[in-house]
């Protein structure tokens, strides 16, 4: 005997009310709360430094994310485990000292997290985090006058930070000598259109960090495009080509920074096009992405050489 069919209607019906059932239980689902960017502040004997979580939905049911530390690229998080507005997470160890997994534990609380983490050294920090501002824009930017952001024969508008400052400016060009402090501009912004020029050696390492927590990566890469190539957002946006020169010939960054909306092009050449950076990349100077903040040159890395650091801030 032949099995009776069951009419097409019928199994659009089925489909349909399997489909609006786990619709609902996700919508249910508790661990939706948790769910999207959150600015960290980790509270250290030290002093509070930045960090960054994505917590995003994977399937009907697991969560994923990814997270970046103090220092490094953004790590991805396998799962995130919750119960009642309870959450934890670990991941293999990075820059850290140590050889345990990062493991990190929070709970949410009006709209709030906070919580601790173990670091692979065993030593262990309170965190505190907000949710990420969106930075969305209502209207394009109108741009006011360009600022030269190098000029004179010193560093006035420019302070170091971190190590012992190795820089120094002479005929119009902003060194940094050897490994040694990050350098940071007295001026604040939200968004601009930025020009810059530089100059490096073979293997050497910098960066230019927007509003003091977006690096674009500067570094003697050659080859694939990733995300610590010459012209990355670093750990986040890897360029779409490879267009850098030769270490040891200047080459040029042209930036635009819009809320969150990047544009990149390296020696003229656009290799980040209108792209959403997530969040702070590693080294930021803190978490408050809804804050102006200022332009920062790292130097704690190796030699490299800036000039004409011209700045369009947005009116």
């Amino acid at each position: 005997m032949a099995a009776r069919r069951t009419p097409p209607a019928l199994l659009a019906l089925g489909l349909l009310a399997s489909l609006s059932a786990v619709s609902a239980t996700a919508a249910e689902n508790p661990a939706d709360a948790l769910t999207g960017r959150w600015d960290i502040t980790v509270h250290t004997p030290t002093g509070d430094v930045p960090s960054w979580l994505e917590i995003r939905r994977s399937g009907a049911s697991a969560l994923v994310g990814q997270f970046v530390g103090a220092a490094g690229s953004a790590r991805p998080i396998a799962r995130v485990e919750t119960d009642n507005g309870e959450m934890r997470f670990a991941i293999p160890p990075q820059w850290e000292g140590g050889n345990d997994d990062l493991s990190f534990q929070g709970h949410l609380r009006d709209g709030k997290l906070s919580g601790a983490m173990q670091l692979p050294d065993g030593k262990r920090h309170d965190w505190s985090a907000v949710r990420a501002p969106s930075l969305q824009r209502a209207e394009p930017p109108r741009w006011g006058q360009p600022i030269r952001l190098l000029g004179g024969k010193g560093l006035e508008g420019w302070r170091a930070i971190g190590q012992s400052s190795q820089w120094s400016v002479q005929d119009g060009v902003l060194r940094n000598a050897k490994a040694g402090a990050n350098l940071v501009s007295e001026q604040r912004f939200t968004d601009f259109k930025l020009h810059v020029e530089l100059r490096f050696p073979k293997g050497s390492n910098s960066g230019v960090y927007l509003r003091g927590r977006h690096e674009v990566q500067i570094a003697d890469t050659f080859g694939e495009p990733a995300s610590d190539s010459l012209g990355a957002i670093y750990g986040f946006l890897a360029p779409s080509e490879d267009a850098s020169a030769k270490p040891g010939e200047w080459q040029s960054l042209d930036i635009s920074l819009v809320g969150r909306k990047v544009t990149v092009a390296v020696n003229g050449k656009t290799v980040i096009c209108d792209r959403e950076i997530p969040g702070i990349t590693g080294g930021a100077l803190d978490s408050d992405e809804g804050a102006p903040g200022p332009l920062m040159l790292q130097g704690d890395h190796g030699p490299v050489e800036f000039r004409n650091i011209t700045l369009t801030p947005a009116l």
